[in-house]
């Protein structure tokens, strides 16, 4: 077969006019210009102004004031005033050289450049260690566009380590036309995707997408379908920006009403909608609440068409609120808690305004996952007819199962730099307290039950007894109950799962009624007011325990003011208001009642303590515990023989028929 210089990865320019991700695709001084359909004009205009005061070819170098900028004028173009400099050591722009070297089958890249005008463009390395080097360097000078080239190896990339270059006008002004990082493959001919997004009553959040979808150009031409599976009763094709966004999509756009299976059966459904179709090589997996960088769908599929083996891509998470965040840098299972952790020397909600790529050593060393978040998630469809689709889990742990289990059939996950979405932050949700505790239970259990190397799990068991002692002794009723519950039907077995995912919402949502944690209200004066019988013992506020010893102090004494009872005029009245920033078990243990305000601070609900409902709670989770300790060996077995039939095309198709919209 031919070989070809293929694109691997494009510099880019922010899709939109947003200030606070510029430091994630510039580094330096950069504002937006005159972006127009027509580039080159737009170029010239700006080329004149700011030679004006250096007219002519042979103008001499200019040093660059505090208000030079480069000045943004395309996707992919962008004008540098003499003295200036410009770094694409950035997030969106520098190349991940290590995940290339590490899974793909590229030994060696090229750096295309098409330029005009005067400048220097200076090459660099990073090490795993976070080490900066220059490698090389090359200058233009011309009038017309000329195009430059420079070959490098990814030999010293296995540890970590990015490519990036700079560009410096040191005569006169620079016109960056385009830059591209390629490689020279016999693997020419590109994958195809078909894009699955879930939604479930975020019509304008989905439109939204599907607008950006269609005026995302040539990433297109990598798009077969995009099939999006509404789950709703606020549904997408009622929105009134759903016919601009159906007209741009064309026949590429696919609406599938389905009844609420939540994430992962709506997500299964596109799964399985890509088999069937046999029409795409891969299957990509979007939230509906994320803002996509487009350009991330034509990396994860030129990444996957050229990894060594077959592959799962996934894309990071950046904060939609702060949007110079990354949340995330890369996931695994701590094995011995099984539960979901930051890659180890990574940190969470890192700002790359304030502490950019260059200046963080930690992000240049290679970040190895287990699974990616379904956020952004391409996979083969190989992959899915060789292990199946989702497991039936509703929400929570699906795509950390589905990487797992991806795993141990011997296709790795690999998260991405340089692809991305921007995502509502957990902070942003009460996820661990409202109905998804029941999920969060129940499909950490099930997912340990297959895959924990530990007997009973490790540390899994007492942890979770710790947690639902702790929501009993916050008053988070409602929390414990659904904890309980989770464990139950975990103990019934996998029977039950495809049958529970069409009925369990409503359950859970009758359960929650029943306690008063769980009745949120939008205005704290919905409520009594505040009022305590008696001040606070010698004015003293509530301290945090400084220690182990003095934490568990802090429980057993809690559990035995548990043996007194409440105080009526507490039930009466609130004793005070937590806002949910200090919510902590250790606080709301040594009160009668609270108003707690929600993750997102739009309602709060009134805790009442229940000497009662807490003792009930606390002797039916000793027992259950107790019972799935017991029954561990074989409630693994069970689930693991399951397995196949479970995520079996066959079985989710009953499922999908079962859940027809009414």
């Amino acid at each position: 077969m031919t070989e070809q210089l293929r694109v691997l990865h494009r510099v880019i320019m922010p899709a939109e006019r947003d200030v606070d991700v510029l430091k994630l695709y510039v580094d330096g001084n950069a504002v937006f210009g005159r972006r127009t359909a027509d580039v080159a004009s737009a170029a010239e205009q700006v080329l004149a102004e700011q030679d004006q005061a250096a007219p002519g070819r042979g103008a001499a170098y200019r040093p660059a004031t505090a208000e030079d900028s480069a000045e943004i004028i395309g996707r992919r173009s962008l004008v540098i005033p003499s003295g200036t400099r410009i770094s694409f050591c950035s997030y969106f722009n520098a190349f991940p050289a290590s995940y290339w070297r590490r899974w793909s089958t590229v030994e060696e890249v090229t750096l295309r450049v098409r330029a005009r005008g005067e400048a220097t463009v200076l090459v660099y390395r990073s090490t795993g260690k976070g080490h900066v080097e220059r490698v090389k360097s090359f200058h233009i000078d011309s009038e017309e566009s000329v195009e430059e080239t420079l070959t490098l190896p990814l030999t010293p990339f296995i540890d970590g380590g990015w490519y990036w270059f700079d560009m410096i006008a040191d005569g006169r002004t620079a016109v960056l036309e385009q830059a591209d990082w390629c490689a020279v493959t016999d693997q020419t001919e590109t994958g195809t995707a078909t894009i699955g997004i879930t939604t479930f009553n975020r019509p304008k959040f989905c439109v939204e997408q599907l607008l950006a979808l269609g005026q995302a150009g040539d990433v297109l031409d990598v798009v077969d379908e995009i099939v999006v599976v509404d789950q709703g009763t606020d549904r997408i094709e009622d929105h009134p920006d759903f016919p601009a966004a159906a007209e741009a999509l064309g026949s590429r756009l696919r609406v599938i009403d389905q009844a609420n299976l939540g994430g992962s059966g709506g997500f299964a459904r596109a799964m399985h909608e890509a088999v069937q179709s046999d029409r795409s090589k891969y299957a990509l997996l979007l939230d509906d609440d994320v803002i996509l960088e487009p350009e991330g769908i034509l990396r994860t599929v030129t990444f996957a068409d050229l990894a060594k083996s077959q592959i799962i891509v996934g894309g990071h998470m950046l904060d939609l609120y702060n949007r110079s965040v990354l949340h995330v840098f890369g996931e695994q299972i701590a094995r011995y808690r099984w539960w979901m952790t930051p890659v180890a020397h990574t940190h969470m909600s890192h700002d790359l305004a304030a502490h950019p790529l260059r200046e963080t050593p930690w992000l240049h060393r290679r970040a190895d996952v287990e699974y990616n978040a379904w956020w952004m998630c391409l996979i083969p469809v190989e992959v899915i007819r060789k292990i199946g689709l989702s497991l039936p889990f509703f929400i929570k742990w699906d795509d950390i199962e589905y990487g797992l289990r991806a795993k141990e059939a011997g296709v790795p996950t690999v998260t991405l730099p340089g692809a991305a979405v921007w995502h509502v932050p957990w902070h942003s949700k009460d996820v661990m307290t409202d109905w998804q505790a029941y999920f969060t239970e129940r499909n950490r259990i099930i997912t340990a039950l297959m895959y924990s190397p530990y007997d009973r799990g490790g540390n899994m068991l007492k942890e979770s007894l710790f947690i639902t002692i702790k929501h009993a002794l916050a008053m988070q009723y409602s929390t414990a109950e659904l904890m309980l519950l989770a464990i139950e039907d975990a103990l019934k077995g996998p029977e039950d799962l495809h049958t529970s995912i069409v009925t369990k919402m409503g359950e859970l949502q009758r359960i929650r009624a029943e306690f008063t944690d769980a009745r949120a209200k939008p205005d704290l004066d919905a409520f009594p007011p505040v009022r305590r019988r008696k001040p606070p013992r010698k004015g003293r506020d509530i301290v945090p325990p400084r220690n182990r010893r003095d934490m568990i102090r802090t429980a057993l004494l809690g559990a035995a003011r548990q043996l007194r009872p409440v105080d009526s005029f507490q039930l009466t009245y609130p004793q005070t208001v937590v806002p949910h920033v200090d919510q902590t078990w250790w606080l709301l243990t040594k009160l009668d009642s609270a108003l707690v305000s929600s993750a997102d601070g739009t309602k709060a609900a009134w805790y009442q303590r229940d000497r009662h409902e807490f003792w009930s709670l606390i002797r039916r989770a000793t027992a259950l515990h107790a019972q799935l300790a017991k029954d561990w060996a074989s409630l693994s077995r069970r689930y693991k023989a399951a397995l196949p039939s479970l995520t079996s095309p066959e079985e989710w198709q009953e499922t999908f028929t079962k859940a027809r919209p009414e």
